[in-house]
């Protein structure tokens, strides 16, 4: 899927406003129940929106800016009651949209494949525009009012028989304070989940690994034969690109490595690449594709030909021999001669010379759910398989992943899991699965899962949901796609009218029709973050 990259904040004008005018009406009516809150909030922002004003924008854009600040801090209010919000007590998707008012791109917003030099490139994250509230609170409140199970069946049923939705599907809508299902159909029914597995994976790599966890790519150096060995540490996100963005790059590793080997007086080493991390086959059961690399412990930048970073675009055949390749393009530049690269496996003599590191796993969870990113997906898949043990190929990282959900109590029954990015259509999910997982990712003894709700695309405004909800429900569900051929699916969260969050599941299968189903799963979910349902 092709992701298409957050415009520059003097393109979304139009869309904030959409945004303030559909989030007015149930602000509103949530007011009453934090106004204690939202007092104190707007004493915090207000030193914030002045700094955030321009001084030569002239006064409509003022009043624009002004107004979709006060909504979202009006909105940070309402939502806190209802949580769950990162450590600094704000969204990091928002935190993506304030960098964009000053700064052309997106937080690591990827580009469609085949823009290789269009476009401006991602901004850095801004700094927190909206202080959190009670001191951090993280905890998630009913509403004050009722939920009519009754008149939310009545509102969803038929938006959900769409004929575009196909032959088979099925639902869940489940309150995420109470752990309450409010509507279901066919629930427990497991169908073909597409991407939406990525949230069963993010799921089972925090809780298995630590959303501080961080992945390593090494130098080392056989002490016996003088080898120098490029070790992959399974970095889904490691870069040979001039511009690391914060991510670990093996420009700074091959510089680190090359200052190393001439403190030993050493100029010219025999160069191999260390693959054994990750076993098994590489090739996902789909073959060659463009929407996933040959899965293997070392690669860089996904093993990408152009300069994407999400959606389909054609791979190298081989992505550890490519990235040695680079590796020692970049030792040649500080003066070590290598050999032609080829594999190996480093011993436990070979002593290590330089490392970079990944940043932390909480935000590489955050990349792979808001850009669908598959390639991710499969590396860490394969990471919660080596941390609890298991075979690090495609079937030991189902199993892993199945293992870790188990362990945290979830309904699996009908559940498959043969990849951790949903590519494979014989996977299986239920509606039930999917909403309990975004359950558990909002309960407050489980920050470690916060990164699962964080990460998921903000309808409207990031990832693989920029360019739906231009209208309603812009800004108030955040949800995972899915889709495959004859494929159509959706989950994520919604704040409905009364400032209840809600956590739902739309899957359909036997779909003819993507655009016509893709409508349908959106009208759904703006109905239910419209819908009062008393």
């Amino acid at each position: 899927m092709v992701v298409p990259e957050l415009r520059p904040w003097r393109g979304t004008r139009p869309r904030v406003a959409r945004f303030t005018a559909a989030v007015r009406p149930r602000l509103a009516r949530a007011a009453t129940a934090v106004r204690p809150r939202v007092a104190r909030l707007a004493q915090t922002a207000k030193p914030h929106v002045t700094r955030m004003t321009r001084p030569n924008a002239n006064k409509t854009w003022q009043y624009t800016a002004g107004a979709a600040t006060a909504g979202l801090a009006l909105a940070a209010g309402v939502v806190t009651a209802v949580g769950p919000w990162d450590a600094t007590g704000q969204r990091t998707a928002e935190r993506e949209w304030a960098a964009a008012q000053e700064h052309t791109g997106g937080a690591d917003h990827g580009r469609p494949s085949g823009t290789a030099t269009a476009g401006p490139r991602p901004a850095p994250s801004a700094a927190v525009v909206l202080t959190g509230l009670g001191g951090g609170v993280n905890t998630v409140k009913s509403a004050p009012t009722t939920l009519d199970a009754a008149a939310l069946a009545g509102v969803l049923g038929p938006l959900l028989d769409a004929p575009g939705l196909g032959a088979r599907h099925a639902a869940a809508v489940v309150d995420v304070a109470t752990g309450e299902r409010l509507y279901g159909a066919g629930a427990d029914q497991g169908l073909t989940p597409a991407s939406t597995t990525k949230i069963a994976t993010a799921v089972a790599a925090l809780s298995a690994l630590g959303p501080d966890h961080r992945f390593t790519t090494r130098a080392a150096l056989e002490p016996d034969t003088g080898e120098l060995v490029l070790v992959g540490g399974g970095d889904p996100t490691l870069t040979a690109r001039d511009k690391a963005e914060g991510w670990a790059d093996l420009r700074t590793l091959a510089a680190d490595a090359a200052a190393a080997l001439k403190k030993q007086g050493v100029r010219k080493v025999t160069l191999s690449y260390d693959t054994t991390l990750f076993a098994g086959p590489g090739l996902h059961p789909i073959g060659v594709n463009g929407n996933v690399a040959l899965v293997t412990a070392l690669a860089a930048d996904e093993g990408r030909t152009d300069d994407s970073t999400s959606g389909p675009t054609r791979r190298v055949p081989d992505p550890a021999a490519a990235a040695t390749r680079s590796f020692a393009g970049f030792l040649a530049e500080h003066g070590i001669k290598t050999t032609s690269p080829g594999p190996s496996k480093a011993t436990g003599r070979a002593r290590t010379l330089a490392t970079v590191s990944s940043p932390p796993l909480s935000r590489i969870v955050e990349r792979m759910l808001t850009h669908s990113d598959n390639d991710i997906a499969e590396a860490l898949a394969r990471q919660t398989a080596a941390a609890t043990g298991e075979r690090t190929d495609f079937a030991g990282a189902g199993r892993a992943v199945r293992a870790q959900l188990e362990k945290l109590g979830l309904p699996l029954k009908g559940a498959v899991f043969h990849d951790g990015s949903g590519l494979d259509r014989t996977d299986r999910l239920t509606a039930d699965l999917l909403t309990a997982l975004l359950v558990e990712a909002g309960d407050p003894a489980r920050p470690d899962l916060r990164p699962v709700l964080t990460g998921l695309p903000v309808a409207g405004f990031t990832g693989t949901l920029t360019s739906r909800y231009t209208d309603g429900a812009a800004g108030v569900v955040r949800a995972k796609t899915g889709t495959l051929t004859g494929v159509n699916t959706l989950a994520g969260t919604a704040v409905d009218r009364d400032g209840r969050l809600l956590a739902f599941a739309f899957l359909a299968s036997g779909t003819t029709d993507p655009w016509a189903a893709q409508k349908a799963l959106d009208t759904a979910a703006t109905a239910l973050a419209g819908c009062g349902c008393h």
